[in-house]
C-alpha cells in the first residue's frame, strides 16, 4: 500500500522537478492525477517516446487546455476533493489561470498546495527563466564542484532540480499533510531551488567558517583536493573511487596499496599531496578495476568501482537490494526508501503503451530485480480510457474514445473518480 495510500494529488503537469516530486509521492502510494498540456512543452528533448519519460510513472493523466475556463472548472472540482496539489509554473502563472493558492485553499481549506520554482516566488530574479545550472551557480554549489585549475563541472541536474528542488518539495508536502491531518488546515509549500541547494551546502558553509574549506576549487577535503578522497584510473582504463578520510581507513588503504607510510609525506602536509597522489596513481594502475574490486570491495578502505549507467544495475549489491527493476523492457530505479511489512509501495510506471497505469493495478512489491513486468489488463484498460498522453494514436476508434473522455472531463464527470 505505501504510507501515502489514500492521499489524492492533483499535479499541474510540467517538466523536471515538479513531476519528479509527484513521482516520489506516487511511489509512496499516493493517487496522483497529472493534468497535462494539450501541446507538449519544449523541454529540449525531441522525439522521445512518452514511455521513456520515467518520472511520469505511476500516475493517470489527462490533457487539458488550462486557458479554457471549462477545463479550469474541472480542475477545481478535482482540487476540492484532493489532499495536495503540485505545480511548477513561473511565479504568477497559476494565479492567472485561476488556480492559485488563494483560490484552491478557498475551495479546500485542508489542501496542501505545493509549488516549486528555481529562483523562488519573490526576489529580483523571480520572473527570469533559468535551469538547474543557473540555480546552483548562484548558490555557490557549481563553483565548488570540479577539479583544481579547471572550470566548474555541472553535476548533471541532480543538485538543483532534484536534490535541492523536488525532494525538498516532497518533504515539505509530506510534513504539511501531517499538519493538515492534525489541525484540519492546509498550507502553501513554496520550494525554491536556490533555497534548497543552499541548505544542502550547510555543512560546507560551516567548514568554510571554521577555516576548513577554501573557495579554491579542488583543494578541499571533499572536492578531489585530498589524494585519499578521489578517483583513480586502473590498468584497463577504467576508474575506481576511494574515500579514506578517517586515519584508520587511510592506513588500511596504504597497506592494501603496498605503500610504506614512513616513506610518504605526512597526510596533513598539503605540500606533499601532489607526491602522495602520484604514488596512489602509480599503485592503482597496477591492476584492473575488477582486480581492485576483488581485493578492496567490502573492506574498510572506503572503496567502490566507478560504474557507468549500464553497469550499475548489474552490480551484485544493487541487484540484491532491488535498487533497479525492469518494467516494459526499460531498466529503471525502483521506488526507494521503504523496507518492512508495510512498504509494498509503488505503482507500475506504465501500462506497456507508454501511459501511466491505474494506481494500485500493479506494484513493485512482488517484482524481482531486472525481471520483465507489464501491468495487468485492468491497468491497460484504465490507461486506454482514462489517459490522454501527448501522443495521438493512429487508431480512429481510440481517437474517438479519447475525445469522448475529454468531453466527460470538461462536464465534470472525471471528478467522480474521487467522490468520497
Amino acid at each position: 500500500m505505501g504510507p501515502l495510500a489514500g492521499v489524492k494529488v492533483v499535479e499541474l503537469g510540467g517538466i523536471g522537478p515538479a513531476p519528479f516530486c509527484s513521482m516520489m509521492l506516487s511511489d509512496m502510494g499516493a493517487d496522483a492525477l497529472r493534468i497535462d498540456r494539450i501541446v507538449d512543452s519544449d523541454s529540449g528533448v525531441k522525439g522521445m517516446e512518452p514511455r521513456f519519460n520515467l518520472i511520469n510513472r505511476g500516475r493517470r493523466s489527462v490533457a487539458m487546455d488550462l486557458k479554457n475556463p471549462r477545463a479550469v472548472e474541472a480542475v477545481k472540482r478535482l482540487v476540492a476533493r484532493a489532499d495536495a496539489l503540485t505545480e511548477g509554473f513561473r511565479p504568477g502563472v497559476a494565479e492567472r489561470l485561476g488556480l492559485g493558492p488563494q483560490v484552491c485553499l478557498g475551495l479546500n481549506p485542508r489542501l496542501v498546495y505545493g509549488r516549486i520554482t528555481g529562483w523562488g516566488q519573490e526576489g529580483p530574479l523571480a520572473q527570469a527563466t533559468g535551469h538547474d545550472i543557473n540555480y546552483i551557480a548562484l548558490t555557490g554549489a557549481l563553483h565548488a564542484i570540479g577539479r583544481k585549475d579547471a572550470p566548474p563541472t555541472p553535476p548533471l541536474n541532480l543538485v538543483g532540480d532534484f536534490g535541492g528542488g523536488a525532494m525538498f518539495l516532497a518533504f515539505g508536502i509530506a510534513c504539511a499533510l501531517v499538519e493538515a491531518r492534525t489541525s484540519g488546515r492546509g498550507q502553501v509549500v513554496d520550494a525554491a531551488m536556490v533555497d534548497g541547494v543552499s541548505t544542502l551546502l550547510t555543512l560546507v558553509h560551516g567548514m568554510r567558517a571554521a577555516g576548513e574549506w577554501t573557495d579554491e576549487r579542488g583543494s578541499n577535503r571533499l572536492d578531489s583536493g585530498t589524494p585519499w578522497y578521489d578517483v583513480y584510473e586502473t590498468l584497463d582504463g577504467k576508474w575506481i573511487s576511494v574515500g579514506a578520510n578517517e586515519l584508520r581507513f587511510y592506513k588500511l588503504l596504504l597497506e592494501q596499496l603496498g605503500l610504506d607510510e614512513a616513506a610518504l609525506p605526512d597526510r596533513d602536509d598539503r605540500s606533499g599531496w601532489p607526491f602522495l597522489r602520484s604514488r596512489f596513481s602509480e599503485a592503482f594502475r597496477q591492476r584492473t578495476r575488477d582486480e581492485w574490486c576483488h581485493l578492496l570491495e567490502g573492506t574498510d578502505v572506503c572503496f567502490a568501482p566507478v560504474l557507468n549507467l549500464g553497469e550499475a544495475p548489474h552490480h551484485p549489491h544493487l541487484k540484491e537490494r532491488g535498487t533497479f527493476v525492469e518494467v516494459d523492457e526499460i531498466v529503471q530505479p525502483a521506488p526507494c526508501g521503504l523496507r518492512g511489512p508495510h512498504s509494498g509501495a509503488a505503482h507500475a510506471p506504465t501500462d506497456g503503451l507508454g501511459r501511466p497505469g491505474e494506481p494500485g493495478a500493479a506494484r513493485y512489491a512482488q517484482q524481482r530485480p531486472l525481471r520483465g513486468h507489464r501491468a495487468g489488463g485492468r491497468a491497460r484498460r484504465a490507461a486506454r480510457t482514462m489517459s490522454l498522453e501527448s501522443q495521438r494514436p493512429a487508431d480512429e476508434r481510440l481517437n474517438k474514445q479519447i475525445e469522448r473522455r475529454k468531453n466527460q472531463l470538461l462536464s465534470g464527470r472525471w471528478s467522480a473518480l474521487w467522490k468520497k
